[in-house]
């Protein structure tokens, strides 16, 4: 591109309009791009910010990685704990068993997840310590039968810290009377608060050593091991890097695996709004094409000119390529500042909003995520205003293609 082909273009831009209807078609389009770009990028950081929400809800709970016996019991994890960690990128591990059974409390029984825990390890792969809302887990002391359960499952049983309930054990025993399942008195030692409904409704935690003994395991088996990694998104090349390591036959699960439905939902929910904002961006583009149609027409006695001083119809379709790629440009460039200053500041926009209007997005009696989370990526944003410009640079083709075809006869008879 030549510099007389940029300098009338820009020109062209800046110059006053003799038809203002084509000027302020040129403001609708700007503004359409910068709204449709503050609006995508907002909303995909803010999909982020649940995404990441989410994800640290459960994996508080939840482990990285998983490994677990063949038969549902693992003998000797201490061995297969030191395996473990011997890959770099493993950072804690600690045994666990994982029963089901049931919980109940003055004629109250519930179905819960029995996870059998070693106190003093959990911390290295769980931030169970820190969602204690009552109590401690260092109180599940070996031989004193204590649990610490959900708040949604304390608030259904209707107990407290102190109130002792009886959990019921699938696993049957052998009586005079027939096989009657095996029932022991524990005493809570906490309530805990992990944020995810599934559990804080439906989880408990007792003493490793309490869980060996109700599900008659041995004192070196466990159900299995749980593996924290240094970076959790590393989690399911590491699972089959750990393969080849362990010396027993095991099972490894990651993490993506375990709740994939839950971040795949998510993720589609991200790409379909994205894909609907991204619309916005698709019209404004196409508002370019009318104000170039316009400003072509409007510009025929110039581009006559021009062709008779010795301009091609590629230059012609070049000035006109510039005039549209700024508009797209600009808009670009302050959609992406918006999108970015909204995205980084949308707790206080939110609630700026609650209080003016007296309203409240996201209850704490409703919703466990009670603010809007935000995490902008850059890669994110990068993507969005590569398609931006992408569709305006596609926009000014026509209207261009369309000045560069004017004849300079005809359009000079009449002037």
């Amino acid at each position: 591109m030549s510099p007389y082909e940029l300098f009338i273009g820009l020109r062209y831009t800046r110059a006053k309009r003799r038809n203002h209807f084509i000027s302020f078609i040129s403001l609708i389009s700007l503004l359409g791009i910068t709204l449709g770009m503050t609006a995508l990028i907002t909303v995909m950081s803010v999909m982020n910010g649940f995404q990441k929400e989410v994800r640290s809800r459960i994996l508080g709970v939840a482990a990285h990685i998983q490994i677990s016996g063949i038969d549902g019991k693992l003998t000797d994890w201490r061995r297969v704990a030191e395996e473990a960690l011997r890959h770099p990128l493993v950072e804690g591990a600690a045994p666990y068993v994982g029963a089901q059974g049931m919980v109940s409390f003055d004629q109250v029984v519930s179905g819960v997840a029995v996870r059998g825990i070693e106190p003093a390890l959990e911390d290295k792969v769980a931030d169970l310590a820190q969602m204690m809302i009552d109590g401690s887990l260092d109180d599940l002391v070996p031989g004193r039968f204590g649990i610490v359960i959900g708040s949604e499952l304390a608030r259904a049983l209707g107990v407290f810290t102190g109130d002792k309930i009886v959990l019921i054990s699938p696993q049957g025993q052998v009586t005079p009377a027939g096989i009657l399942p095996r029932l022991k008195q524990f005493t809570i030692t906490g309530i805990f608060e992990a944020g995810h409904f599934e559990y804080d409704s439906s989880l408990v935690l007792i003493n490793l050593s309490d869980a060996q003994k109700l599900y008659r395991m041995e004192d070196d088996q466990v159900s299995g091991v749980r593996l924290k990694l240094h970076d959790l998104f590393e989690a399911p090349q590491v699972a089959r890097e750990l393969a080849p390591m362990i010396s027993t036959e095991v099972h490894i699960s990651d993490w993506s695996r375990q709740h994939a439905n839950y971040f795949r939902a998510i993720q589609i929910e991200k790409r379909m709004l994205s894909l609907i904002l991204a619309l916005i961006i698709a019209v404004a583009a196409f508002n370019i094409v009318s104000t170039l149609v316009m400003a072509v027409t409007d510009k025929q006695p110039d581009i006559a000119i021009l062709r008779t001083l010795g301009a091609s119809p590629r230059s012609i379709m070049k000035i006109f390529i510039v005039q549209g790629t700024l508009i797209g440009v600009l808009g670009t460039t302050l959609g992406v500042i918006g999108g970015v200053l909204l995205a980084y500041n949308v707790e206080s926009v939110i609630a700026l909003i609650e209080r003016l209007f007296s309203v409240q997005f996201l209850s704490r009696e409703v919703y466990y995520i009670s603010e809007i989370p935000s995490d902008p990526h850059a890669a994110d944003v990068i993507a969005v205003a590569a398609v931006s410009f992408v569709l305006t640079l596609l926009a000014t083709i026509y209207p261009s293609y369309r000045a560069s075809r004017v004849n300079p006869a005809e359009a000079l008879r009449y002037e």
